[in-house]
């Protein structure tokens, strides 16, 4: 099993930035991939960026050139550096990871608790 921890978050101004934090615990035999998704009221959850094992990243269009995403294979964490906030960016950001828990064993999602971010003057 997996447990995510995110940290961070909170309220942040438009144009400006911050930054989340999720860290792993468990055991797995490999991670798959690490990303962000966030959840806006009324809207569904929808993937911000992964960070795939191998180097690969991926983003929404809509944080393009804003938010970076990166990891900590040695402490098993992943960050969501954001900057350039937009009130549009206010939503419940998910840390997630996909993992093969065993050897013989297939692939599964695994959610954070979910941490408040907030974009506002």
């Amino acid at each position: 099993q997996v447990q995510l921890m995110e940290t961070g978050g909170g309220l942040g101004q438009p144009g400006g930035s911050l930054r989340l934090s999720c860290a792993a615990s468990g055991s797995w035999s490999r991670i798959n991939a690490m990303g962000w998704y966030r959840q806006a009221p009324g809207k569904e959850r929808e993937l911000v960026a992964t960070s795939i094992s191998g180097g690969n990243t991926n983003y929404v269009d809509s944080v393009k050139g804003r938010f970076t995403i990166s990891s900590d294979n040695a402490k098993n964490m992943v960050y969501l550096q954001m900057n350039s906030l937009k009130p549009e960016d206010t939503a419940v950001y998910y840390c997630n990871c996909n993992a093969k828990i065993s050897r013989f064993s297939g692939n599964y999602d695994y959610w954070g608790q979910g941490t408040q971010v907030t974009v506002s003057a």
